[in-house]
């Protein structure tokens, strides 16, 4: 298509639109007609009957249609396909072909995707890997361009991203504009190298999405005026309502770490549901197979009293909306024709999924796709993140005295706890390390840690968020070391290991994040270390490993790990 004119553009598209109003009009037959349909209309919040006419993946027409191929919808209702609003792809572990094979069947057909996690590691490359990762796959990937890489300066990731770095993807075709802007403080205070990012997306005409929680008074309108459209980081509906009185549109988060949907439930009315979309933020592989995708959130929203016409909205037409995403999001003329069909609003049940008019899910099998081609550097590229020496116990064998990051259950939070010198399993202090794997400097942060339970061996994850560097928490050096070395030499993941030997693993090696394999096998490793780790103590109040790799993310209070030691969040000072 590369070498097509101009002219040769027009009239393939002229050729295309002429079929299109041919069969809409009725004169020619239609590729798919889903007959005898019953239908969400997002415009006129009702619930229509009538047959449904697809031709060139568009639909054409509601009314009476015959086609080549027709389907009948008698007792089901047919919906638009979902969007999340967004989500790290990454967090699901696996490569975006396994983990569209995942969402299929939960009726989404467009995700938004910030690939934060990859750009960190791999710089402007990890974004092209993504690009070219999810090129014609039958769930439209769409791309927010990370804003904060590394999260802060006081962090040691693999590349540093300033506006000139990302500002070439704008041109592709599937960036939307710049994602989450965590450095709030940055944009508040006027930084300029911050403000420079969001007026070169705005030069584009993008959009810019915020991460601004408990922003309040004249910082939040300071914050929304540089240019912040929305935000996903609200778990108060006064704090939600604030941001949408200003003009931001809410994204109203149910994921796997955080749970945002009960609490916003008063959004889901008539008065402000038009400014809110559903998005997942991370979703661990268990949270996928178990619960679902935005199905689960528009299905948990139903169940709590929410009118399911506004529930499905917010599922498809009002991210469709924001994003500009101008084709898709409704059961419509002109729009394409991503469907999904369910049994009723109460059990909510996902029979078919249709990606512009073919089915891709049906009878409880995802169709099957090739996966994208990548280009081989960047493959190699993405199989070789770690660059660093082997560890030994010593390299662990810090004596003075360090922070203690003091967990709290079920939050991401951490406290103060003071100091300690030495590992004390009887007072669960532990000792904790992250160790710097992107290009080779040997820094290696020390502390301790309370609450995570650990008794006996070692767990070490590169899921460590925002940097992922390695992080390794144990009760004594020589298992740390050996946990450390083994999630090197499976050029990345998650280790739990006791006395030198391995008890769990799983290989995650595209940029330390991501596995090549199967979703369902990733699962099973990953519930496997999970056993293990509890095996070992870990408190049952923690996830094992998610846990553990916000421990390294400087920008959440108090108490974090860097490759330089603990940090106060809240001073910017090493303690």
């Amino acid at each position: 298509m590369g070498t097509e004119s101009y002219t040769g553009r027009i009239n393939r598209k002229l050729s295309k639109k002429l079929r299109i109003v041919e069969v809409a009009a009725g004169r020619e037959k239609a590729d798919l007609v889903l007959k005898n349909a019953s239908y969400v209309n997002v415009f006129s919040n009702e619930i229509c009957h009538g047959d449904i006419a697809v031709a060139e993946g568009l639909i054409v027409g509601m009314g009476s249609y015959s086609g080549e191929t027709e389907a009948d919808m008698s007792g089901k209702i047919v919906l638009p396909g979902f969007i999340d609003a967004h989500i790290h792809l990454e967090s699901a572990m696996v490569s975006p072909s396994q983990f569209v094979k995942a969402v299929l069947p939960h009726g989404t057909t467009t995700v938004i995707v910030d690939p934060h996690e990859i750009a960190n590691v791999m710089g402007a490359d990890g974004i092209e890997y993504m690009l070219q990762a999810t090129e014609g796959l039958p769930v439209d990937v769409r791309f927010m361009l990370p804003s904060c890489v590394p999260a802060t300066p006081m962090d040691e990731s693999g590349a540093s991203l300033d506006y000139r770095t990302i500002d070439s993807f704008y041109d592709h075709p599937r960036v939307q504009g710049l994602a989450e802007m965590m450095n709030y403080p940055g944009v508040i205070g006027a930084d300029s190298q911050v403000i420079e990012k969001i007026v070169a997306a705005q030069a584009h005409h993008k959009k810019i999405d915020g991460h601004a929680p408990g922003l309040e008074g004249n910082d939040l309108n300071a914050y929304i005026a540089a240019g912040v459209y929305s935000d996903h980081e609200c778990s108060d509906p006064a704090d939600a309502i604030a941001k949408l009185e200003r003009g931001q549109f809410i994204m109203i988060r149910e994921g796997t770490a955080a749970r945002n949907l009960q609490a916003l439930l008063p959004l889901l009315t008539e008065k402000y549901a038009d400014r809110c979309m559903f998005c997942c933020d991370d979703k661990h592989p268990s949270d996928l197979l178990e619960k679902g995708h935005i199905d689960y959130i528009v299905r948990e929203a139903i169940r709590q009293g929410v009118d399911p016409i506004v529930a499905v909205k917010v599922a498809c037409h009002h991210a469709a909306r924001y994003f500009l995403l101008n084709n898709r999001g409704a059961v419509a003329p002109g729009y394409l024709a991503d469907f999904v069909v369910i049994d009723n609003f109460q059990d909510f049940t996902i029979l078919q999924v249709y990606k512009k008019g073919v089915e891709m899910y049906g009878g409880g099998a995802v169709r099957d796709f090739p996966a994208p081609e990548i280009d081989p550097y960047l493959t190699r590229k993405a199989h070789d993140t770690f660059h660093l020496a082997r560890l030994r116990g010593e390299d662990f064998a810090e004596r003075r005295p360090r922070g203690i990051i003091g967990m709290v259950p079920g939050e991401i939070v951490t406290r103060d706890c003071g100091y300690s010198d030495h590992i004390d399993v009887e007072w669960d202090i532990l000792k904790i390390a992250v160790v710097e794997r992107h290009k080779n400097t040997h820094h290696t942060g020390i502390g301790y840690l309370q609450g995570y339970g650990l008794k006996r061996g070692a767990v070490a994850t590169s899921v460590s968020h925002d940097s992922h560097n390695i992080i390794v928490v144990g009760t004594n050096e020589e298992d740390m070391a050996a946990a450390a070395n083994r999630v090197a030499e499976n050029k990345g993941g998650i280790v739990v290991l006791e006395d030198g030997q391995v008890l769990g693993e799983v290989a995650l090696p595209i940029a330390g994040l991501m596995s090549d394999g199967p979703l369902e096998d990733v699962n099973e490793a990953l519930e496997n270390a999970k056993a293990a780790a509890f095996a070992l103590g870990v408190s049952r109040e923690v996830d094992p490993f998610m846990t553990l790799s916000f421990m390294s993310l400087p920008v959440i209070p108090t108490l974090r790990l860097t490759t330089r030691g603990v940090i106060d969040v809240l001073t910017q000072q090493y303690v």
